[in-house]
């Protein structure tokens, strides 16, 4: 079995899952109330970093799926929720 290296860099979706993971730990610990003004600031900090590496992780895969679906013409494809013209099925 290869050995994984310090030096690899996580994959955005490890990356993605790990840090969702960090901050919904984060938000149980705070949510207990025991943390002290100075700690609940930076855990509050520190979650805000981690919601932004979520959402640029998940912007950066919508990016993806455009590129996937019309390579040619990404400014076409429609974003995530929106019904394709012509659907009725709503």
């Amino acid at each position: 079995m290869p050995k994984k290296t310090a030096t690899a860099e996580p994959t955005p979706i490890a990356d993605f899952e790990n840090a969702l993971a960090q901050l919904e730990a984060l938000v149980e610990r705070m949510e207990g109330g025991e943390l002290s003004l100075e700690d609940s600031l930076g855990a509050y900090e520190r979650g805000v970093g981690l919601y932004r590496r979520c959402q640029q992780a998940l912007e950066d895969a919508e990016l993806r799926v455009k590129l996937l679906s019309d390579p040619a013409a990404p400014e076409r494809a429609q974003p995530f929720g929106d019904a394709a013209p012509g659907d009725t099925d709503a």
